[in-house]
Formats: structure tokens, sequence, C-alpha cells
């Protein structure tokens, strides 16, 4: 297939993640972690570097802040406490909790249900899709952002180090 048609087994094509991550900015960032090193965090340092708005979204830390900004306990508060609608729902819980929130993201009229690299729901899918979201599974958003316009030296994927001791296995 052409680059234009390429598609994945669980998502849109390239042209159709790049018309999302172009299109819309606010982003509910679902399980984003207060610790730093994190990969939900790298990801949201990312994309708010590069002009998105990031809600997190994590119950445990509901009413505190992350990255200085209003820590919501779901979805349903994000949208009634953010002065932006929500337009991606980006998940970065395990795929059985995705039902949910993907029936938690039409609820709040999202456009589209990004499930991180490795969070894999054929149910959450189906939900979103029935209700007009357009679904992005096993994919990350600072990844495809990064690929898709230039930003794979930005906060953390390219070192620009090139050797091959990156690839042994070193002493425990």
């Amino acid at each position: 297939m052409s680059e234009v048609g390429e598609r994945n087994t669980f998502g849109l094509a390239k042209a159709e993640r790049y018309r999302i991550l172009t299109k819309y900015r606010t982003i509910a960032m679902v399980g984003l972690s207060t610790n730093y090193y994190n990969a939900s965090s790298f990801a949201a340092i990312y994309l708010d570097a590069n002009g998105y708005d990031i809600v997190p979204v994590n119950p445990v830390r509901a009413g505190e802040e992350i990255l200085g900004r209003p820590v919501y306990a779901n979805l349903e508060d994000a949208a009634a406490g953010h002065p932006r609608p929500i337009e991606i729902v980006d998940v970065f819980r395990p795929g059985g909790e995705a039902p949910e929130i993907a029936e938690q993201a039409v609820a709040i009229g999202a456009k589209v249900l990004w499930l991180q690299l490795g969070v894999i729901s054929e149910e959450a899918a189906e939900i979103a899709r029935a209700a007009g979201l357009q679904v992005v599974m096993d994919r990350c958003c600072k990844i495809e952002h990064a690929r898709l316009f230039g930003g794979l030296r930005t906060i953390g994927l390219n070192t620009g180090l090139v050797t091959s001791r990156l690839a042994m296995r070193l002493p425990e």
C-alpha cells in the first residue's frame, strides 16, 4: 500500500493520524502520572511543548496538579472543569479499563479515542466508533507527532548518539 493508504491493525492511516494531530489541540490524558520518568509524563511534556492543551485525568491525584494543571478524577469532571472542549482522550490505562473510558469519551463529546502503546481494546474501539469517534490504538501521540512533524530529537526520543553499546545487555 502507499504511504497515504498505510494502515496498522488497530487504527487509522498515517494521513488520518496527521489530520487528528493538526486539527485537535485539547488532550485529556487519562492516567497521567506524577512520576516525571513515566511514559505518560514524557508524552505530556512533549505535547505541551508543541502547543497542545493537556488535561490531566487521574482519580488518585484528583484535586492536585500535574505539570501545573489541575488533575480531574474522570473525564466528566475534566469536561465540566476545563475551559475548552476535550477533543482527544489519550488513554494510559490497561486495556481492561478502556471500554469504560470510551463510554466517558463518548459522553463528553470527544472526537478521538487514542489508546497508547500496548493499550488494546477492541470493545473500547467499537464503543467509540459506534458513537462517531475516531480511534487510534496501540500508538503513542508523542511518537506519532515526532514522526510526522520532525520532533524526534525533542524531549527524549533521539539522543543523536549512535553506538552498538546501546544494544548490549548491561550487567545488573
